[in-house]
């Protein structure tokens, strides 16, 4: 009986070694995103659940909190692993501007930034309730709008776009709330706002739930709207472009009744330079393979194609990432390659 006791206690114990060397195999990883009602938080929560159910060895933990602009500098120092990369903030760290031009080092932390794929972070949406008697930007005058959050790049195209097309300015001809997406959504929903606005692809699942039980209309620029000067700017900026929002894509409560134009965004997840290659290719393996499986049950998803991962880079693509690429085909674009 001793002896079976001594070694079922040996037993146990090689089990308890064995679960501790393996917990200390698995690699934890750190990914900073926007906030829930984003539509970053969707693609990046979605892309770290992914990973987890799908590569043993590794672990993302989702930070939600914070801004994109401090996210990049973070991943630079080697705080965190993963954050959403903008183009548009990216240029502004690389040649020390807004946000960052009292930051000396910004130009050589950009320098420590790689990419796993860039996403479309989709249309600005203007949205308003069909009973507000908004009809489009101009009778914005007076009201109150959410931009988007006050450090964010997303606030700095939304403001241009306004006074681009109607010569206002926040604060001056309107009210321009300071929250994150988050609060901004639920905001919107409880009806404390006139203008919500956020860069997302369509449906927008928080947009979707309002046109549950309300009507709403999208505003959205005309023709002469996309050949003013000042909104090709916007629409050719690092990270631009322009599209379309579909009549009836938030089902039959959307009251528009043709597709409405605005300025449309990339970003993309990125990386520290310090991440494992081995990390990063499984991944961005899991995935891309992973994605089309599951576009039936998250209609957003449609958005995201892999041959599209390199649209609108401006950082290099980390070795990990583009060893996948390489492996499925896919020819990457000399401005994506990473510096020797």
């Amino acid at each position: 009986m001793e002896r079976k006791r001594t070694l079922l206690a040996a037993v146990l114990a090689a089990g308890l070694v064995a679960a501790g060397a393996a917990a200390q195999a698995k690699e934890f990883v750190k990914l900073s995103t926007l906030g829930p009602g984003s539509s970053p938080y969707l693609v990046m929560s979605t892309f770290a659940n992914i990973v987890n159910q799908s590569v043993p060895d590794l672990e993302v933990q989702v930070n939600a909190t914070g801004a994109a602009t401090k996210h990049a500098v973070q991943a630079a120092e080697g705080k965190i692993d993963l954050f959403m990369s903008s183009p548009l903030v990216h240029t502004f760290m690389m040649g020390k501007k807004a946000m960052y031009q009292k930051m000396d080092n910004a130009p050589e932390l950009a320098k420590n930034l790689r990419t796993l794929f860039n996403f479309p972070i989709g249309i600005y949406h203007f949205v308003v309730y069909a009973d507000s008697g908004i009809q489009d930007m101009k009778d914005i005058k007076g009201k109150t709008v959410f931009l988007g959050p006050p450090t964010g790049a997303a606030s700095r195209v939304t403001a241009g776009l306004i006074k681009a097309v109607t010569g206002y300015e926040e604060g001056k001809d309107y009210k321009a709330v300071k929250m994150g997406w988050g609060a901004a959504s639920q905001a919107f929903q409880d009806k404390q706002l006139d203008v919500y606005c956020n860069p997302t692809n369509a449906p927008s699942p928080v947009i979707s739930q309002v046109a549950l039980t309300n009507k709403i209309r999208i505003l959205g620029l005309s023709d002469a709207d996309l050949k003013n000067p000042a909104v090709r700017k916007l629409i050719d900026r690092p990270g631009g472009g322009e599209g379309t929002i579909p009549a009836g894509v938030y089902g039959k409560n959307q009251v528009n009744t043709e597709g409405a134009k605005s300025v449309a965004s990339w970003v993309g997840i990125g990386a520290g330079k310090h991440l494992s290659d081995e990390a990063a290719y499984n991944m961005v393996k899991a995935f891309w393979t992973k994605v089309p499986t599951m576009e039936g049950d998250a209609p957003w998803l449609r958005n995201l194609k892999v041959e599209n991962a390199f649209t609108q880079i401006n950082i290099p693509l980390h070795p990990g990432a583009a060893r996948y690429y390489k492996e499925i085909g896919l020819t990457i674009p000399e401005k994506a390659m990473s510096p020797q």
